[in-house]
């Protein structure tokens, strides 16, 4: 484990990897405190995960993006599933939960639900998941360190897993396909490689992930151009790099699925505020931006 906090006691942050017998699926674990003096907005990208969030006090008020003056819904607890657009998160600047990061394949497989039932969603899980989750979501509140709440995480993943649903092999292999090439290996070859037809790749992709393996591919390569443009390379660059046609069409893309453009975004990313070093939620990844 992880830990780091502020000595004024402003924010703590900490991190686990999951039981060897939950990984890959259950990439992590992370549990934050923020006491900040000012209400906080933060912009979470399309990351290709899916997340389980509790709240151990506040609430969080979440709309999309892409129209930031709707009101949104507040939520404490929450399941959020695979993106293909960019969600913002409000608080009043104190927040004491944590999250655990999961491919979306093993989110099927634990919970047992479609995954396209929650593709671009938020959902309590405890109205979804029932008994199991509330208690899981009271021990987390009531134990008394992050080490502990991490051990109760893997001790519930690892008795959900004894009845997980199994994940077809073709859909975890078209899943990492489109991961190791960044969303570039054309689909009809991948439907190919499955053995699969179209429809069939599209239907269990689709239970199994979220998304279609055209929408995932979209993802992935988002991905790739936030990882590029963290590395400081010119956006022009990074649209021949990606495949896009010209920069006016990975600034369209990007706007469509980010509400920003690279510029715009890569502005927020260069702003500081108080809090802890990194806004990343996912390693390796660029995942976030802070607004306010």
């Amino acid at each position: 484990m992880q830990h780091l906090a502020c000595p004024e006691g402003r924010w703590e942050v900490a991190t686990a990897l999951p039981h060897p017998r939950l990984r890959p699926g259950v990439q992590r674990y992370r549990g934050y405190r923020l006491n900040l003096d000012l209400p906080r907005q933060r912009l979470e990208v399309p990351d290709g995960a899916v997340t389980l969030l509790f709240s151990f006090d506040q609430e969080v008020r979440v709309t999309e993006a892409l129209t930031p003056s709707a009101p949104g819904n507040a939520h404490r607890s929450m399941l959020v599933g695979m993106r293909t657009t960019a969600g913002l998160g409000r608080h009043s600047g104190r927040l004491y939960g944590l999250e655990v990061i999961l491919s979306p394949w093993q989110a099927y497989a634990l919970f047992g639900i479609p995954m396209h039932e929650l593709a671009d969603t938020i959902t309590d899980p405890i109205d979804l998941l029932g008994p199991r989750c509330r208690d899981l979501a009271d021990a987390l509140a009531c134990a008394p360190g992050w080490a502990q709440r991490f051990d109760l995480l893997d001790t519930a993943f690892l008795r959900w897993s004894e009845d997980a649903l199994p994940v077809s092999d073709r859909v975890r292999y078209a899943w990492r396909e489109l991961a190791r090439t960044s969303g570039a290996l054309p689909i009809g070859e991948l439907v190919a490689a499955t053995g699969w037809g179209w429809r069939q790749l599209d239907t269990r992709f689709r239970a199994e992930i979220g998304l279609t393996p055209k929408g995932a591919a979209r993802v992935m390569r988002l991905r790739k151009v936030l990882r590029l443009m963290a590395a400081d390379l010119p956006v022009a660059g990074i649209a021949a790099e990606c495949g896009f046609s010209d920069q006016a069409h990975l600034n369209r893309e990007f706007k469509a699925m980010i509400g920003r453009t690279p510029r715009q975004f890569l502005h927020a990313r260069g702003l500081d505020f108080a809090g802890p070093p990194t806004v990343d939620r996912v390693d390796g990844q660029v995942t976030s931006i802070i607004l306010t």
